[in-house]
């Protein structure tokens, strides 16, 4: 059934409510829907309404297309100043002794370790603490592009700009720059949890502000770079604060079209201090994935963490909004485990991921983190692994 014929079916339905049908002729019609529109389909939508509207925009967008990367983590530490209730991840300093704090040279390793693989992404993120200030950054950034320039270094959220840069007395403008001139070239999405004060100064109130959160990606899109934006759901936020969320990010891009993707992250309950609430179902993470693409229609990609929710889960996303399921994550990494992320030992080959992705008859296509496109495995064969090692990648297009 084609996308036109699904959707007269959809609105076509006696039963549908009148309200609901005017949503779906929005969509039908490339409209926007309002914030009382989002509220509405969280509140009365059924999950096979919002998936259709949502994979009608996902295909709108981008064909069948579905997009990972080659990448790998680095967390420099996870003993941290601040006190967030839903971390699982990060120890205080008086739990010092349980955690870990690698130094420039214990990183340059972790990238070194890299050397002849064909990943294209480093992903460092983690706690706040002094030593980890705007010099040892500059220091490590130039490092890693000295010893591999073609790497892109995706680095640090907002909560640790802000540290970062009130500790070093420079405004957000100047402390980009520098790092910039250092080597980093974009910023993932963390550290946003939920934007509005009644929520977040339950569950993370010493780290930065919502507006803050949002005053750092506004700086950094001005200086032309791009970044990622996240929500936390699923613990004590009610609906109207998803929206809420949703329309401050969506007016930013209104403003300035830095953003590249957005990431739902679900919370999880192992070891926290929000751990007496349920986690929510798989039917609300499909919910959230397809009204998250339905309402954010200034954003180009929707992305599911496969690691957080497991690859069954990130294999439905794809016929609920989503158009990307990151990467490799060639690593260890310990931030999705340790909250109690479906996959402990978070890492999957490029043959996996392209697989998991045509398994679902999507087309898996290799991009940089930029979106430009590295490779496309639609018509891929994989003899074994040790072949794919050795292929010749396409050109990069950068967008």
């Amino acid at each position: 059934m084609n996308e036109q014929s699904t959707l007269n079916a959809l609105l076509q339905d006696p039963l549908l409510d009148p309200a609901l049908h005017a949503i779906g002729v929005s969509v039908a019609e490339g409209r926007r829907i309002s914030d009382d529109d989002a509220l509405l389909l969280y509140e009365k939508a059924p999950l096979a309404f919002v998936g259709t509207l949502a994979n009608i925009i996902r295909e709108r967008k981008h064909g069948g297309k579905t997009y990972f990367n080659r990448n790998f983590h680095i967390e420099p530490t996870n003993v941290c100043i601040y006190t967030c209730q839903f971390c699982s991840y990060s120890r205080l300093i008086k739990q010092r002794e349980d955690g870990w704090e690698y130094s420039m040279d214990d990183m340059m390793d972790m990238v070194k370790a890299y050397d002849g693989e064909p990943v294209t992404e480093v992903h460092i993120v983690g706690g706040v603490m002094p030593q980890y200030n705007l010099t040892f950054y500059k220091d490590l950034f130039s490092r890693i592009k000295a010893h591999r320039p073609d790497l892109h270094i995706k680095g640090l959220t907002p909560v640790e700009y802000y540290y970062i840069f009130k500790k070093a007395k420079v405004s957000y403008e100047e402390g980009f720059r520098q790092l910039i001139e250092a080597g980093l070239d974009s910023m993932p999405g963390g550290g946003a949890e939920i934007f509005h004060p009644d929520i977040r100064q339950q569950i993370a109130s010493d780290k930065c502000t919502g507006e803050q959160w949002l005053d750092i990606h506004r700086v950094w899109h001005q200086l032309g770079k791009r970044s990622n934006a996240t929500i936390l759901y699923g613990h004590i936020e009610s609906y109207a604060h998803r929206v809420d969320h949703m329309a401050r990010l969506r007016q930013l891009q209104d403003e300035t079209g830095g953003f590249q993707t957005f990431i739902p992250l679900k919370f999880r309950n192992q070891d926290n201090q929000m751990s007496h609430i349920r986690e929510v179902t798989t039917v609300e993470d499909l919910r959230n994935y397809a009204i998250s693409r339905i309402y954010l229609d200034n954003f180009d990609h929707i992305k599911a963490y496969w690691p957080m929710i497991g690859r069954s889960v990130a294999q439905m996303s794809l016929a609920f909004g989503v158009d990307d399921i990151d990467g490799t994550i060639d690593d260890t990494t310990k931030i999705y485990s340790m909250a109690g992320s479906e996959e402990q030992n978070p890492a999957l080959s490029t043959k996996d991921l392209v697989q998991l992705i045509k398994a679902v008859g999507r087309q898996p296509l290799e991009r940089d983190t930029l979106y430009g496109i590295i490779m496309d495995y639609t018509d891929h064969v994989f003899p074994d692994e040790e072949v794919y090692r050795g292929y010749t990648a396409l050109p990069v297009v950068q967008r």
